[in-house]
């Protein structure tokens, strides 16, 4: 596949140059590496599309040539913004949302954000997509409280979306005053249509909110989950325990197949958006909490409490062993772990408390193409693996960027310590953009690191 970003260091698909097949071999090889001790590993489950499959778009704002309002992604290692028009991995019906929002917010004359200064107003867009609806949110950034003339851009935006014969469903303005990479502020306010989107996934219909936690890659999703329901296999008598549950969505495509879906995440607004769901879908026998996950599993196995099945879907630094123990104590039937990050999926299942201790057999794993482009244990084994390298604490690794550019260098680098490959213009990247933040502890070690390779 031919990419014009490539050429100016977009760093976005390391794995473009590889045929698609080739891609799917080097990844299966990875995740058989890492857990293939424990069990089979089955052969990987590719797309059959690997364009285009990003349901979810964000892009920065910048100051082009003449101070043109253009918008994209971060080169690879800098902070410049690389204008991006389309994209090989982006919905195409957002590329062209997103070129109504340029021209919508050029007629409006807002000014983008400038990280060095201080100034300006657009930092960010992000756009989602019901990939079944057709549905298509716009949430517009700003490092200002007030959006100027916000009714004449939405009637702008309309416009223009007219003209390129692309819906726009709902507008939310996000007020993000902090001089961070995390994209999102806290405070939002609804500009046009109701602040969400629908999308029907394996047969239930969620709302998606700005905030939502929705897997990017929705035909990989359905088979993900339809994998991971036959893995539990189910009759109809389980109480299913669904751990770090976002909005539900696993529990609540198993919810037709078992007795009772007990979910648990930490995530106030997204247990919100479970309960919300799960009531759209007129699900009845499904309940959720907003806790900590350890801790209620700690909680709920010392009470005695009982779950026949539990879906565990933790985040990309893997789980802890306070959970998994607490999971072993629940003596479940079957433990259905769906990881996007096979590195710290193996380091799980290798604590005691699941290996040997009480006697846990693993009975197969199921590669699962959802990222196309991008190597399958980068994202997220990247994190846990720089913070044990470098002697330091996850937070001070997390510190350093959540999202964009700075994230996909820091995980880079801990991705090639871990591979035993990592290349010292990836780890002088991370070491910039550490430093550019300010957290000098993280990137002084990595420039140690760079020194020591």
């Amino acid at each position: 596949m031919e990419c014009r970003l490539k050429a100016k260091k977009c760093g976005g698909c390391p794995m473009l140059g590889l045929d698609y097949a080739e891609q799917l071999k080097q990844k299966e090889a990875a995740v058989r590496k890492l857990v293939g001790k424990y069990g089979p590993v089955a052969p990987i489950r590719g797309a059959e599309n690997p364009c285009h499959y990003r349901n979810k778009v964000i892009s920065t704002f910048a100051a082009g040539p003449g101070g043109k309002l253009v918008s994209g992604i971060y080169a690879a290692g800098t902070h410049k913004v690389l204008p991006v028009e389309s994209c090989l991995l982006q919905d195409e019906v957002l590329d062209t949302v997103m070129q109504a929002v340029r021209a919508a917010a050029s007629t409006c004359r807002y000014q983008p954000y400038n990280e060095d200064k201080g100034t300006g107003l657009l930092r960010h867009c992000l756009l989602r997509r019901g990939v079944v609806s057709g549905q298509v949110m716009v949430v517009l950034v700003t490092a200002q409280p007030v959006l100027p003339g916000a009714k004449n851009f939405v009637r702008a935006l309309l416009a223009e979306a007219e003209k390129r014969h692309v819906p726009v469903t709902t507008v939310v303005q996000n007020y993000n005053p902090r001089r961070t990479s995390v994209v999102l502020g806290e405070e939002e306010k609804v500009l046009y249509g109701k602040g969400f989107i629908l999308d029907t996934l394996c047969g239930k219909t969620y709302a998606l909110s700005p905030r939502s936690f929705y897997q990017i890659n929705h035909d990989q999703t359905e088979v993900l989950y339809g994998l991971a329901v036959e893995a539990a296999r189910l009759t109809g008598k389980e109480v299913v325990l669904d751990a770090y549950c976002g909005i539900g969505t696993i529990g609540l495509t198993a919810s037709g197949r078992v007795k009772q879906v007990v979910g648990v995440e930490l995530n106030r607004d997204a247990v919100r958006d479970a309960i919300g769901n799960a009531r759209h879908n007129d699900v009845k026998n499904a309940r959720f909490f907003a806790a900590d996950a350890t801790q209620w599993i700690t909680e709920a196995a010392a009470a005695g409490q009982r779950a026949d099945v539990i879906f565990m879907d933790p985040p990309r630094e893997g789980s802890t062993p306070q959970f998994i123990e607490s999971v072993a104590r629940m003596a479940p039937k079957r433990i259905v772990y769906v990881s996007c990050n096979p590195a710290t999926a193996a380091r799980d299942a290798a604590w005691q408390a699941v290996a040997s201790r009480f006697n846990v057999e693993i009975t197969s794993s199921i590669p699962n193409n959802m990222e196309i482009n991008a190597p399958g244990v980068t994202k997220g084994s990247g994190l846990k693996t720089l913070a044990d390298t470098l002697g330091l604490a996850m937070n001070q690794v997390m510190a350093c960027g959540d999202s964009g550019n700075d994230l996909a260098m820091i995980q880079a680098a801990g991705y090639g310590i871990a591979m035993g490959n990592a290349t010292p213009d990836v780890l002088a990247a991370a070491r910039y953009v550490t430093d550019d933040n300010n957290h000098d502890g993280v990137a002084k070690a990595i420039e140690t690191y760079v020194l020591k390779g």
